[in-house]
């Protein structure tokens, strides 16, 4: 059974430690702590201290999310990836979140391939510096300038960095850039979320809609999941979901465990 995690982004309200809590009593083992929420990282404890509670709690902090905007590349970049590293150093965790540039710009072949290339290339030696793992997340949304996991790769085997670039599988992103090939031999994380509104159009979805997954899932997460693996995939999977309601809810933990339940009961042919 895969091990159960949870983004720190579907509960963005709580300070770490009742996240741990949340996460603990929704069944998970692993957490993905994000640099990106309001107020003080770790309500300024230190990433030693934050490692600690988690191990108390059985907890293992998977990745640090995240370096935004990763293949534009920059000095600032630069600077900006070595603090997500040296954060993620300090709590334990072996992966930071790498994710492409989605403001519409950078999206000629030509001119995509290239800030990619530069980006991985850079990476390579800040994520040798701080022997971590670098996750690339390619995203569904038109104005992504990377979408393709085929085209994430080829610049991962020409570049020979495949020893620390990986890719996330998104269920939600996988959706909405029209499925395809999942490879699981470069995947080391699933994100998970589900959709259930049926009059959103494919186009119009966002980060909002993204919730837990049940029966109404339009995405086929519990298929992309199956098929994973099936296929040999036996890393962590994650609930990363945006949703409004999933944060508003009063029974959180019961939520994301029924979810998980839910995956894992059912089969592929199920969702297909």
């Amino acid at each position: 059974m895969p091990l159960r995690a949870l983004n720190q982004i579907t509960a963005p309200r709580l300070g770490y430690g009742a996240f741990f809590e949340l996460a603990k009593s929704a069944g998970c083992s692993g957490v993905e702590l994000r640099t990106d929420l309001p107020g003080p990282l770790f309500g300024g404890d230190s990433g030693a201290i934050v490692a600690e509670r988690a191990a108390d709690l059985g907890l293992k902090i998977l990745t640090m999310a995240e370096v935004k905007d990763f293949n534009i590349w920059t000095d600032e970049k630069a600077a900006e990836a070595r603090r997500i590293c040296d954060i993620g150093n300090a709590c334990g965790a072996k992966a930071i979140s790498l994710i492409p540039r989605n403001d519409g710009f950078g999206l000629g072949n030509g001119e995509r391939r290239a800030n990619l290339r530069v980006a991985l290339r850079e990476l390579k030696d800040v994520l040798d510096e701080f022997d971590m793992i670098g996750l690339l997340e390619p995203l569904g949304f038109p104005s992504s300038s990377l979408q393709s996991k085929e085209e994430a790769i080829d610049v991962i085997e020409a570049l020979g960095v495949r020893d620390r670039i990986r890719l996330e599988h998104d269920t939600f992103h996988h959706f909405l850039a029209g499925g395809g090939p999942i490879f699981p031999d470069y995947t080391e994380i699933i994100h998970v979320s589900g959709v259930s509104d049926l009059d959103v159009a494919r186009e119009d979805l966002g980060d909002a809609h993204r919730g837990l997954v049940d029966a109404d899932d339009r995405l086929g997460s519990v298929r992309q999941i199956h098929d994973l693996l099936d296929q040999g995939f036996d890393g962590p999977v994650s609930f990363e979901a945006f949703s409004p309601s999933v944060r508003d809810s009063k029974t959180p933990a019961e939520d994301v465990k029924r979810s998980f339940d839910y995956i894992f009961s059912s089969s592929a042919a199920d969702a297909a």
